[in-house]
């Protein structure tokens, strides 16, 4: 019998101790990126680490390292970046193609930076790509004036990517617990 499934990876971008940090139901965040994580695992689907670094935050780091309950396994890829945009001047690509993947299946931190940049650059490079709605995170922000919750980002993006369209490929968002891997 042959596999009918999209080659499909879950990418987990920056759910690391500094950065989710005081975001957004962080703790939950973590917990259902673990069970998803676990969900891949379990159906033979790769996970992709992305971990971002810089002055501030060290590779090596306290940190820098990823929250409690997330841990790569043998044999796992873990890209590490210094932009937004996870593909920006890293091996993601390389990774991704050795694996053979077409879909993306991302959770992370934070929603309105690293998830909307990467899952944007993702779908121009003609990746479908699933934004796990319930297992991406970010902090309160401020604009000139303008107070936004990371709620409401974390909302917002949901929004937004729920109606990204390209030609020939598929975009969605899912919780993590009803997304098809």
């Amino acid at each position: 019998m042959t596999d009918s499934r999209i080659p499909t990876a879950v990418l987990v971008i920056d759910l690391q101790r500094d950065v989710v940090d005081g975001c957004f139901d962080g703790v939950g965040v973590v917990e259902r990126a673990a069970v998803l994580v676990d969900r891949a695992r379990a159906s033979g689907v790769p996970v992709v680490w992305v971990q971002h670094e810089e002055d501030e935050m060290p590779r090596g780091s306290d940190g820098w390292q990823l929250a409690d309950g997330l841990n790569p396994a043998d044999g796992e890829s873990v890209v590490f970046k210094n932009y937004r945009d996870s593909f920006a001047d890293t091996n993601l690509d390389e990774v991704l193609e050795a694996l053979d993947v077409t879909r993306l299946v991302v959770a992370g931190a934070q929603s309105d930076y690293c998830i909307r940049t990467t899952t944007q650059s993702a779908a121009v490079r003609g990746y479908d790509v699933t934004l796990v709605s319930d297992a991406h995170t970010t902090c309160d922000s401020e604009w000139e004036g303008v107070e936004v919750t990371g709620e409401q980002i974390v909302a917002h993006t949901n929004r937004y990517f729920s109606g990204l369209r390209y030609p020939n490929q598929i975009f969605g968002i899912a919780r993590h617990d009803e997304v098809e891997l």
